[in-house]
């Protein structure tokens, strides 16, 4: 095989590259920093996104994507160029086979941009295939057989529900609500509740530090700081878990929502075989604390998060980039 063969979680918070034979090479925010001036790219990943919300007039952190797919051409693009030259060097002889998810909601032009921005940015041949599938193929769900098997997958723009069987997905809904609503929630109830401002950072830091689906027993807290939104001087608050728990809850309902739906279209046949299994959770937002319970309580389901969530869906790329005549039904090309 002449030329790298690579797979991209182009994620709305995170992108993940895989490699193929060699497994995941590279895994950093989807955070750009670009100078006003010219357009140039100043940082990429971890660096851009230590600069969100504290940055010059001359310079701008942005992320490329939005609800899961490209909110800005031209930086996505300079971003994919920038993740094929870090993994394949910045001169190569023969261009990479790229493979890139998107979220199954996506319309046709949103997979033209996606294609179009991967061929830009120096891929040889590009590849789609669908975020919910992938994901089925990363948690090692048998998606061949002719049995019902229903993958949640929860990252920082959108949430995907999917019921699979015989390679293909038979019902799914797609809801451009995830991760970063959550955060969003946790800065408006404490902007409501205690008149603080407070930047996406904290939001999230406060979700992963106490973040909880459910009350907890042992009640926990944390001191936050951000800015008054009255007097507009720096301020220092205590939040607690339940507070948390309360305003992130009528995000939640909303995925719940989304998977109670999939649910409802699924045919009886392969309803009976999500009881037996239960449903398979993966993203990062299926970390929250208790959330798979809430899950369970909600749907009467069992739900269950696979092992290393953050990586279930590059995972899977990477396996459908590796036997790609297995998956041909099931990816675009271009």
């Amino acid at each position: 095989m002449l030329g790298k063969r690579l797979g991209i979680d182009l994620g709305t918070a995170n992108s993940l590259v895989w490699v193929a034979g060699k497994g995941l090479v590279l895994n950093e925010p989807t955070v750009v920093a670009i100078s006003v001036e010219d357009g140039r790219l100043i940082a990429v990943g971890n660096e851009a996104k230590t600069m969100l919300g504290k940055t010059p007039g001359n310079i701008e952190a942005v992320r490329p994507l939005r609800d899961g797919v490209i909110a800005d051409y031209v930086v996505t693009e300079a971003l994919l160029r920038y993740f094929i030259q870090k993994v394949c060097g910045r001169i190569w002889l023969f261009k990479p086979e790229v493979m890139i998810c998107v979220p199954g909601g996506v319309t046709q032009v949103e997979k033209r941009a996606v294609l179009d921005a991967t061929l830009s940015a120096g891929a040889k041949v590009a590849y789609l295939i669908d975020e919910a599938l992938a994901a089925a193929i990363g948690a090692k769900i048998p998606i061949a057989a002719p049995s019902g098997n229903m993958i949640v997958d929860m990252g920082g723009g959108a949430c995907e529900a999917a019921v699979v069987s015989l390679g293909g997905v038979v019902v799914h809904k797609s809801i451009r609500v995830a991760g970063n609503k959550i955060d969003e929630a946790i800065a408006l109830y404490l902007r409501k509740k205690h008149n603080i401002i407070i930047g996406d950072q904290t939001a999230e830091e406060i979700k992963i530090k106490i973040g909880s689906a459910l009350p907890i027993a042992k009640e926990e807290a944390l001191e936050v700081k951000g800015r008054d939104s009255v007097l507009g001087l720096p301020k220092v608050v205590n939040i607690t878990s339940s507070e948390v728990a309360t305003a992130i809850r009528p995000i939640l309902n909303q995925i719940i929502g989304t998977v109670k739906g999939v649910l409802e279209e699924t045919p009886p046949e392969l309803a009976s075989d999500i009881i037996d299994k239960g449903v398979i959770l993966s993203g990062g937002t299926s970390l929250l604390r208790n959330f798979d319970k809430l899950m369970t309580q909600d749907l009467g389901v069992p739900c269950h998060v696979v092992e290393e969530p953050m990586l279930t869906v590059v995972k899977g790329t990477g396996v459908a980039l590796e036997n790609i005549d297995l998956y041909k039904r099931s990816i675009i090309a271009r």
